[in-house]
C-alpha cells in the first residue's frame, strides 16, 4: 500500500499543476516588460507622427514616440547613420519598426521572457506581412551598414553604436541579399516574414491606416486563440490519463 500512497500523492500534485493552468489570456492587449514600455496599454492622443496609428491604445508614452523619431535618442543611443547618412526612405522604416515595437499592444502571442539587463521580455518570430518586409528591403538596399545582426556586437565606447573593428561598410543588399534576410536577421529573429499579405488577418502590419482600424488586433486574436487551442489539446490527454490512473489506485 505504501507505493500506492506515494503514487497517489505524486498524481495529486501533478493533477493540481495541470488543473491550475489557465489560458494565456495575457496574450491580448498587453505591453512587454521592457525598457520604455508602459505597464498597460491605454490612449495617448498626442503620439508623434509615425507612432500616431497606435494613439487609441498604446504601450508607449508621448515622449517615447518623439524619441523614436530621433537619431541617437535617449531610448537606445542607436545611430542609424553608422555607415554614412541613411537614406530617408530607409530610415522611415526603422522609425516605424521602433513605433511598432514600443507602441503596439498586439504582440502578445510572440512575447518571450529574456534575461537581459535592459528588458525582461522580447518578441520572437512576429509574422511580418510580406509586403511590409519587401518594401522595407527595397527602400534600404542602397543605404549602407556593416552588420547583419543589429542587436549585438557593436562598439559602444563612444556612447552610441559604431561599427566593430575589422568590419566594412557595404550596401544593405550585400549584408541582406533578400527581404527575408533583412527582416528575419536584423533584430535576432524578432520578425519572421510571413507568406501572408496585408489584410489577410494572419500577419502583423508595420504600416496601417488608423482610420480603418488596427488590423493587428484581429491577427493577435487569431494567434492567441490558436495557441490556446493547442494548449488544450496537449493538456486534456494528460488530464484523462491522470484520472484513469487515480481511479485504478483508489480501487
Amino acid at each position: 500500500m505504501a507505493w500506492k500512497t506515494t503514487w497517489l500523492l505524486f498524481l495529486v500534485v501533478g493533477a493540481a499543476a495541470v488543473w491550475t493552468a489557465r489560458p494565456r489570456t495575457e496574450l491580448l492587449n498587453v505591453c512587454m516588460n521592457a525598457k520604455h514600455h508602459k505597464e498597460k496599454p491605454g490612449p495617448e492622443d498626442k503620439l508623434h507622427e509615425q507612432c500616431s496609428p497606435w494613439k487609441k491604445k498604446a504601450c508607449c508614452s508621448v515622449n517615447t514616440s518623439r524619441e523614436a523619431h530621433k537619431d541617437i535618442s535617449y531610448l537606445y543611443r542607436f545611430n542609424w547613420d553608422h555607415c554614412g547618412k541613411m537614406e530617408p526612405a530607409c530610415k522611415r522604416h526603422f522609425i516605424q519598426d521602433t513605433c511598432l515595437y514600443e507602441c503596439s499592444p498586439n504582440l502578445g502571442p510572440w512575447i518571450q521572457e529574456v534575461n537581459q539587463s535592459w528588458r525582461k521580455e522580447r518578441v520572437l518570430n512576429v509574422p511580418l506581412c510580406k509586403e511590409d518586409c519587401q518594401i522595407w528591403w527595397e527602400d534600404c538596399r542602397t543605404s549602407y551598414t556593416c552588420k547583419t545582426n543589429w542587436h549585438k556586437g557593436w562598439n559602444w565606447t563612444s556612447g552610441y553604436n559604431q561599427c566593430p573593428v575589422r568590419t566594412a561598410c557595404h550596401r544593405f543588399d550585400f549584408y541582406f541579399p533578400t527581404p527575408a534576410a533583412l527582416c528575419n536577421e536584423i533584430w535576432s529573429h524578432s520578425y519572421k516574414v510571413s507568406n501572408y499579405g496585408r489584410g489577410s488577418g494572419r500577419c502583423i502590419q508595420m504600416w496601417f491606416d488608423p482610420a480603418q482600424g488596427n488590423p493587428n488586433e484581429e491577427v493577435a486574436r487569431f494567434y492567441a486563440e490558436t495557441m490556446s487551442g493547442a494548449g488544450l489539446r496537449e493538456v486534456w490527454p494528460l488530464r484523462f490519463g491522470l484520472v484513469l490512473m487515480l481511479l485504478w489506485l483508489l480501487n
